[in-house]
């Protein structure tokens, strides 16, 4: 015990420091968004954690009593968590996606992205599942939405892209904890510089669409993550409208590019004011993405507009 605080007098159960730890989170006003949107959930997740506890079973086990080793671990992470400010997935190393558990640190975004639900749901009624062979995933940061994509298309192959060498390496983590490395293949690449020549079936992004005045006042939480992950240059939309411009030639005629823009959607539709952009809608929250059909990126021809 040397060199740990002691745990607050007191506090006895998991329901004590559940209650405990949503107070202290609540009391430093800290920044959710992370895999839980309120204090309560947030410490829930870490108290679970830290007693290596399913997520499931917090009912089942709501009024153990913790050992002292226990207290100590536990209120040692709720602790670190207010000190320390970075979120919860850094913290505990995991993360859920679509369903799917994920390894993650500091190289790589936390996921989050509402792009799972259309993952979940196969991207219909616009893709037929059975009939997707490949998939684009550009920016794939940690790796899931590649990951999720290689299980909701069975038959695909999936190109998992980024310019990070470090994301890369927590990709692959990944790729591996779902054996699927004969699937999803990693690929160091500034967009499309060094991908296959080949065509795909769906392009998929969640690129940075942060703008440099909107990630100077970004919260700390979400600053612990990799800049690079969330600079989108000056308006917001220098990777996207890059995506856009190489999208059509990459595309089956079928094909299909879905991506993030997140709080730069007006700027992308005052960019392109005569370019019918899909927003997509989600039932379980979250906003700014975007459908275009290949036909689409070859009319409105980006690849001669940026």
């Amino acid at each position: 015990m040397t060199g740990r605080l002691s745990p607050p007098e007191g506090l006895t159960t998991i329901r004590d420091f559940i209650r405990w730890g949503a107070s202290r989170f609540a009391e430093a006003g800290l920044c959710f968004g992370h895999g839980t949107d309120n204090a309560l959930d947030e410490s829930a997740a870490l108290v679970l954690y830290s007693l290596h506890l399913p997520s499931d079973s917090l009912n089942e086990y709501l009024d153990s009593v913790l050992t002292l080793e226990e207290r100590l671990e536990t209120a040692a992470l709720i602790r670190k968590r207010v000190r320390e400010r970075k979120p919860l997935a850094y913290l505990t190393g995991q993360a859920v996606f679509a369903g799917l558990p994920f390894y993650v640190d500091e190289r790589v975004l936390v996921p989050r992205s509402p792009i799972a639900e259309l993952i979940e749901q196969g991207f219909e009624p616009w893709l037929e599942a059975s009939s997707v062979t490949r998939v684009l995933d550009l920016g794939t940061g940690s790796g899931c939405i590649a990951v999720a994509c290689a299980f909701a298309f069975q038959n695909s192959e999936i190109d998992a892209v980024d310019l990070s060498s470090g994301a890369l390496e927590v990709a692959a983590v990944n790729v591996a904890k779902h054996g699927l490395e004969g699937r999803v293949r990693p690929i160091e690449s500034d967009l499309y510089a060094r991908i296959p020549d080949r065509t795909y079936d769906l392009i998929v992004s969640n690129p940075p669409y942060v703008s440099r005045s909107e990630w100077k006042s970004l919260p700390d939480e979400y600053r612990a993550e990799p800049e690079m992950g969330f600079d989108g240059g000056e308006s917001g939309l220098d990777c996207v409208q890059r995506i856009l411009a190489g999208a059509a030639q990459r595309l089956t005629e079928n094909g299909i590019l879905v991506v993030e823009v997140g709080s730069s959607a007006q700027a992308l539709q005052e960019t392109y004011p005569e370019v019918p952009f899909v927003w997509l809608d989600f039932e379980r929250g979250g906003d700014g993405v975007f459908l275009l059909t290949a036909e689409e990126l070859y009319r409105y021809n980006f690849g001669n507009r940026t």
